[in-house]
């Protein structure tokens, strides 16, 4: 059933000229994505105000793309409304949970939703994070890790909340708009060699006309968090909307979502910047849906990163590892 609140940004979907589906039968894990129901809070004003079992299934579906697997991604949803303060961040991995269960029923079709989850915890709580993390484990079999803010410096707390996330082999993605932060993340990754760290959106706001200076040190800064190799990087999240700036092609700005071909003029430099800088080995494509629903359709943006694929010459095997293998590994699914 259509949810009212959904209907602008549906309709501006449905107009775009839907793509041929290329390489149909390549599989893919969908490393992030999120869901929730912003019916009564949406702060950040999402146009996609309610994105379940249902609304995910049916972009999947209606993709024609071979989405084996999906890791939901932190993103506020349904914490609990009672109990200590730095516990109700539970109720998210709770609710994840719930909607892997769902999906394990079939009827919302084969791909497996959130196989793997990441929530978040408060970092502040230094080593006391622990009961949180463990919380966040006994909810779920299918809790990977948490996403959290870096503080400008890795403060004693921080760091000793870290280690905890070693101790218990968990992931650690992070995402600012402001690349420059990077560097900070290479420093903790530098000293936590055996966690994972998960580099989101391509590392930062991307703004295809920023001055060329700008370009210049979004490229060192991912080269400086890519020297680092424990960290991986997700390809994705250039196609959304960060705070009041919008991208020219946002829902907002265009009357109809643009091509593929349109994403590749505006956006390969990055993606190809970033491939080349980790490797394919350490690269995962990701949706970030719904939030870039509002910039290209599931199906345009799975051709736009097969394309990309096309365009760099990516081997059979490097091809496995961004749509796949990486998300795999990275997250044990």
């Amino acid at each position: 059933m259509a949810v009212q609140e959904n209907k602008v940004i549906e309709r501006w979907i449905d107009a775009e000229d839907p793509e041929p589906i290329l390489e149909p039968d390549l599989p893919i894990i969908d490393p992030h994505h999120h869901l929730w129901d912003l019916r009564k809070l949406n702060d950040l004003g999402f146009r996609q105000e309610v994105y379940l079992c249902e609304e995910i299934s049916r972009d999947i579906a209606t993709s024609g793309h071979n989405i084996k697997k999906t890791v939901f991604a932190q993103c506020g949803a349904f914490y609990r409304a009672d109990g200590v303060q730095h516990m109700r961040c539970v109720g998210e991995t709770e609710f994840a949970n719930g909607m892997a269960a769902m999906s394990r029923s079939g009827v919302y079709g084969n791909t497996s939703l959130c196989a793997g989850i990441f929530s978040t915890a408060d970092m502040r709580l230094g080593t006391a994070v622990q009961a949180v993390l463990e919380a966040h484990l006994d909810a779920s079999q299918n809790f990977r890790g948490i996403r959290t803010a870096l503080p400008s410096e890795l403060n004693s707390n921080f760091m000793d909340a870290f280690g905890v996330i070693e101790k218990f082999g968990l992931t650690y993605d992070n995402w600012s708009p402001d690349f420059s932060r990077l560097p900070i993340l290479a420093e903790l990754a530098r000293r936590f060699p055996s966690v994972k760290v998960v580099v989101n959106h391509l590392g930062g706001k991307i703004d295809v006309r920023a001055s060329d200076d700008d370009k210049a040190s979004w490229r060192y800064a991912v080269e400086t968090i890519a020297a680092c190799p424990n960290a991986v990087m997700k390809l994705g999240g250039a196609q959304m909307r960060v705070g009041a700036w919008e991208p020219h092609f946002h829902m907002n700005n265009a009357k109809t979502p643009q091509g593929s071909d349109d994403f590749i003029d505006d956006l390969m430099p990055y993606y190809a910047h970033a491939i080349d800088s980790f490797g394919p080995e350490r690269c995962m494509f990701e949706s970030n849906f719904p939030v870039d629903k509002e910039c290209i359709s599931y199906r345009t943006l799975w051709n736009f990163f097969k394309k990309i694929t096309k365009r760099l010459g990516l081997s059979d095997a490097e091809k496995n590892s961004v749509f796949y293998d990486c998300a795999r590994s990275t997250y044990k699914l």
